[in-house]
């Protein structure tokens, strides 16, 4: 593509955002056909398809890519603006993080950046393989990721610390199941509930040699889990920072209390230098060293 026209590339983020051309015509106040006109020439330009036109309407990867552009764009306009002591536009900032982050420290991150409002935030939740994908693509700005020893060309690394995981259950519940003992034999016929199997495994293999299946219900990461923890349903493993309220009123008991699994996360980050994205790093990372284990 010689030149990109940003007019076009805004309807095309605004079919994106919206999911549909009808959606992005009112949102941005043109009439439907001239929403069809200018991502026609944007795709003219390119010789690609950029949309899919399905309900939702989605980004090809390289719509997707050029989204991308246009809103790191955004962004270093908005720079300008500071710079030049303009009224400064609200620059969207897209993130992905993990279920358990979000259920915990993650949200301490944003008071900073939403009083007094400094940008659009887009946090999105995520697993692993979702949000890698996502950064990849760069539909994200950045990511918290387990750092499972993988490398992802581009974005910066930055360790957090580590999510600490404890296995805990209602105190009747470990009563009548573990009685004897948090054993590989009262592992066989208790129900866990997981949010990621691997992790449970994980955990029982090192710490009661347990290997294969195992009975467990499988939730998300949620109230749902909670629920099923906190209402006497089975054991599981919750984040530390999750579970330390009820362990210390006794709603909860850890079942083994030497024992919890860490998993070390990563803040991966594109390099664009913006009071928004640095502000956003600096406090990802602050509060990180505040709640996550440390080495």
């Amino acid at each position: 593509m010689d030149q990109l026209d940003y007019r076009a590339l805004a309807v095309l983020d605004a079919v994106a955002t919206h999911g549909s051309f009808d959606k992005a015509a009112a949102a941005l106040g043109i009439s439907q056909p001239a929403v069809s006109q200018r991502i026609k020439s944007l795709e003219d330009a390119a010789g690609r398809l950029l949309i899919v036109r399905s309900a939702p309407a989605v980004p090809t990867g390289l719509g997707q890519r050029l989204i991308s552009h246009y809103r790191n764009v955004k962004l270093m306009e908005a720079t300008l603006d500071i710079d030049l002591g303009k009224t400064v536009s609200m620059p969207e900032l897209s993130v992905a993080v993990d279920d358990a982050s979000l259920a915990t420290w993650f949200p301490l991150c944003l008071p900073p950046l939403l009083s007094p409002p400094r940008c659009q935030l887009d946090i999105q939740q995520a697993d692993q393989s979702q949000a890698v994908h996502r950064l990849r693509e760069g539909s994200v700005f950045g990511a918290v990721l387990a750092d499972d020893g993988s490398e992802i060309k581009g974005p910066n690394a930055t360790a957090l610390g580590a999510m600490r995981y404890v296995c805990v259950a209602t105190p009747a519940f470990a009563a009548h199941w573990f009685g004897d003992g948090f054993t590989a034999e009262a592992v066989q016929l208790a129900p866990a509930v997981v949010h990621d199997r691997e992790l449970t495994a994980r955990f029982l293999l090192e710490h009661t040699a347990t290997t294969g299946p195992f009975p467990h219900h499988t939730l998300p990461l949620s109230t749902a889990l909670n629920d099923c923890l906190l209402g006497g349903h089975a054991y599981g493993l919750l984040p530390y920072l999750q579970a330390a309220q009820a362990l210390a009123q006794g709603m909860l008991v850890d079942l083994m209390p030497a024992a919890y699994v860490d998993v070390p996360l990563l803040w991966r980050a594109w390099e664009l230098d913006t009071p928004f994205t640095r502000a956003l790093t600096e406090q990802v990372v602050a509060v990180a060293g505040k709640y996550l284990v440390q080495d």
